[in-house]
Order: C-alpha cells, then structure tokens, then sequence
C-alpha cells in the first residue's frame, strides 16, 4: 500500500511556472508507475503525464514540451515541472499510483492523492 500526498499547487499568471510535488510514504516510488492527472471544473478527470518504474515517461499531447515528468527515488517524491502555464491548464492535479499498470487509463490506478489546485490567470 502507498499513501500519497500532492503540494505545490497555486495561482500564476499565464506563461509561468509552478512544479508540483506528491509524495508517496509506504514505498519508493520506482516500485510503482506514478501519474499525474487533472480534473478542470465541469471536465472529466485527464491523463497528464506518467512515469513507469523503468523510468519511461509519456505525456499527453496538450503538454508535451511544457510540462515533464521525474522522481527523486530517495526522497519517494514524484515532480511535475509546468512550464508556459496556459489558463487552460487549470485544474485540480492529482497523483496517482499503481504497482502493475504503466498506462494512462486512470481507471487502472489504484492509489491516489487529495489533489492540489492549479489556477493559470489569463
């Protein structure tokens, strides 16, 4: 079992930073494929960003270039860096977890976080 605990979120203005943070307690997040996935108000829940326990990562294209995906194994910290924030990229960000799948269905992760909010001012 992983607990996972999302920060870093907040409010920028479009074409900033922000660089998001879960951390997994329980075990080391190379024991796992970690993904980052958002809700944004009145949508469905998206697949952002995924890596596996190989350390492939794989985005979805509306953040392909801007946004990346990494780990810090000794610190069982997941990060995704958001560059060139767009005020369509607002949303709840969540982190998710799952021991044996390496996609992107969310349906198929069994762990996850509270989520941390992401707002992108125009």
């Amino acid at each position: 079992q992983v607990q996972l605990v999302e920060s870093g979120g907040g409010l920028v203005q479009a074409g900033g930073s922000l660089r998001l943070s879960c951390a997994a307690s329980g075990r080391t997040v190379n024991s796992y494929t970690m993904g980052w996935f958002r809700q944004a108000p009145g949508k469905e829940r998206e697949f952002v960003a995924r890596i596996s326990r190989s350390g492939t990562t794989y985005y979805a294209d509306s953040v392909k270039g801007r946004f990346t995906i990494s780990r810090d194994n000794a610190k069982s910290t997941v990060y995704l860096q958001m560059n060139s924030l767009k005020p369509e990229d607002t949303a709840v960000y969540y982190c998710a977890a799952d021991r044996y799948y390496s996609g992107i269905s969310q349906k198929n992760y069994d762990y996850w976080g509270q989520g941390t909010q992401v707002t992108v001012s125009s």
